[in-house]
């Protein structure tokens, strides 16, 4: 009877920390060269959120390289702009900030206006920037990824893996290293306002140097940061973990872990390209809002779209965590 209820208990055990699992995809790399650290579940759907900035800002880097816009080009506010929920600047219609400074705020402080801006400068629509997002991240190998907006706003229709976001980070990083401290800063000023980074582990990660944060109901807290130490460069991914806290601490024990062990990752590690496909994956992101958001999250009157976390505040849990 006892070895009966030692073997259900173990059972039970796995199965939980298999659900664990599935619901925190995770990577750590070495970006000049691909070499993979550690993975787990890196090609699990997962809504990006906020880390779609990231291929925001890269379509616009491309943009400025190719002389499409300026730095100093200024970025308006317009009504679709303005309409998006919070994080957001928050400016009135018409008003302007340059380019640059507009990709620096998306970062930072990751405002969902600001984004559609940055958009509308460079490709003229929200819809044409979009085309340019899908086509870039084609272009990158990013195979099971689609953006259907330039902020990270829940959206059926876009979605990534650990495994793709790892290959953003890699050719942000490489292509544009001239941007760098875009991604490190820790504050930004804009229109008399300090505005500072929802990425805390830019201020207590020895090393750490970037790149973002991202928060919606549906996707659980994400981030991917770099650091380097000694002249070594480490990409984390962190996908789907259940507060910032938590997610911060994930990432600073894959980053540690990865620096205490460069030498010998470094040698036998396999590449972001050369890691094995699941056998089968879910069709569909996975999706956390009512673990996240309670148990009432999308419960919401006819009309209201169910995937957007801003509709029915009142039946979120409170305080509601920025949409970052």
């Amino acid at each position: 009877m006892l070895r009966r209820a030692f073997f259900c208990l173990f059972a039970i055990c796995a199965l939980f920390a298999s659900a664990a699992a599935k619901a925190s995809p995770a990577l750590v790399f070495e970006p000049y060269n691909g070499t993979v650290f550690y993975a787990e579940d890196p090609d699990t759907l997962w809504f990006p959120a906020s880390l779609t900035k990231m291929m925001t800002a890269y379509v616009a880097f491309h943009a400025l390289r190719n002389g499409e816009v300026k730095p100093d080009t200024p970025a308006i506010v317009t009504k679709n702009a303005l309409a998006q929920p919070p994080t957001k600047l928050g400016l009135p219609v018409g008003s302007s900030i340059p380019l640059e400074t507009a990709i620096r705020v998306i970062i930072v402080k990751s405002a969902n206006d600001v984004a559609v801006m940055v958009a509308e400068t460079v490709g003229g629509t929200e819809e044409a920037f979009i085309e340019r997002m899908n086509e870039a991240a084609k272009r990158l190998g990013m195979t099971s990824t689609q953006f259907a907006n330039p902020h990270g706003l829940p959206n059926e229709q876009q979605y990534t893996t650990a495994r793709d976001l790892g290959r953003l980070a890699r050719a942000l990083i490489i292509e544009f290293p001239e941007y760098a401290d875009i991604f490190s800063m820790t504050s930004v000023s804009v229109a008399n306002r300090q505005l500072r980074t929802h990425n805390g582990l830019l201020r207590t990660f020895n090393g750490a140097d970037g790149m973002k944060t991202g928060f919606i109901c549906h996707s659980g807290f994400n981030i991917v940061v770099s650091a380097t130490r000694d002249g070594r460069k480490l990409v984390a991914v962190v996908l789907g973990e259940k507060s910032t806290r938590i997610r911060n601490a994930h990432a600073a024990q894959l980053l540690e872990n990865g620096f205490k062990r460069y030498f010998w990752k470094s040698l036998f590690g396999t590449s972001l390209n050369g890691l094995p496909l699941p056998a089968d994956r879910d069709d569909r992101p996975v999706h956390l809002g009512k673990i996240i958001c309670g148990p009432n999250y999308g419960s919401v009157s006819p009309g209201l779209r169910p995937e957007n976390p801003m509709t029915r505040l009142a039946e979120l849990p409170t305080p509601l965590p920025p949409l970052d």
